[in-house]
């Protein structure tokens, strides 16, 4: 099961207590949780959960699909936590885009396989693409794109020919999500897309932008590399 921080969205205390305790037992993280759709905007803006799960009948003027509609705007992921409920609502939840439906009242082993059913099925959708949050936004980016990813102390900053995106994980975290056939670590620092290599020297290589460092233990790799391509 690959690493996912979960926000969620619950108005009943005991029952995100529940949620929380089934989560954490699985092996996900559970990064905050909130009762109404102010709050949780809030907080996901802030903490940039990878997927949020949403109970639809919430507190306050605003409910779970008005957040859904917020989410699928920023392009954020989320699953819908349900009971039963009545039609207007349902007519309204199919204007919206989620990954799935966890149907209350739930067992641990029914929540864990629709997170990861749902997750599995979103990675496949998004092949070739890079998700990533930047700028309190949700970018789907095509992989093709990328020039480079470089290191700034527990960020990362992923850069295109057009901008850069500053993301809140560490390289390492980044490049496990890279296709490993356009994509080679040059340096501690810096990881780049083969197909944007103009040119190399003894120490660096260059793309269109900049050049890049080039470690004598990664350069063998980088050569392989780029004579494979």
């Amino acid at each position: 099961m690959k690493f996912i921080n979960i926000y969620i969205v619950e108005d009943e205390p005991l029952i995100a207590a529940t949620i929380e305790t089934a989560l954490l037992k699985q092996g996900y993280t559970v990064v905050g949780d909130a009762e109404d759709v102010i709050t949780a905007l809030k907080d996901i803006a802030i903490l940039q959960p990878d997927l949020v799960l949403i109970d639809i009948q919430l507190d306050g003027e605003k409910d779970g699909v008005d957040l859904a509609i917020e989410l699928d705007k920023q392009q954020i992921p989320y699953l819908y936590l349900t009971s039963q409920t009545d039609l207007g609502t349902i007519e309204r939840v199919k204007a919206t885009q989620p990954l799935g439906y966890i149907v209350k009242p739930f067992t641990e082993n029914g929540l864990r396989t629709n997170i990861d059913l749902a997750w599995h099925n979103y990675e496949i959708q998004n092949a070739g693409f890079l998700i990533l949050k930047s700028d309190g936004r949700t970018h789907k980016i095509n992989q093709n794109s990328i020039l480079y990813l470089k290191a700034f102390d527990n960020y990362c900053y992923v850069y295109t020919a057009t901008r850069s995106y500053l993301v809140p994980h560490t390289l390492k975290y980044m490049s496990e999500q890279l296709n490993d056939a356009i994509f080679v670590q040059t340096h501690r620092s810096y990881w780049v897309n083969i197909n944007h290599i103009d040119s190399i020297e003894s120490n660096k290589l260059f793309l269109k932008t900049e050049p890049i460092p080039i470690s004598a233990s990664q350069k063998h790799l980088v050569m392989s590399k780029l004579k494979g391509s």
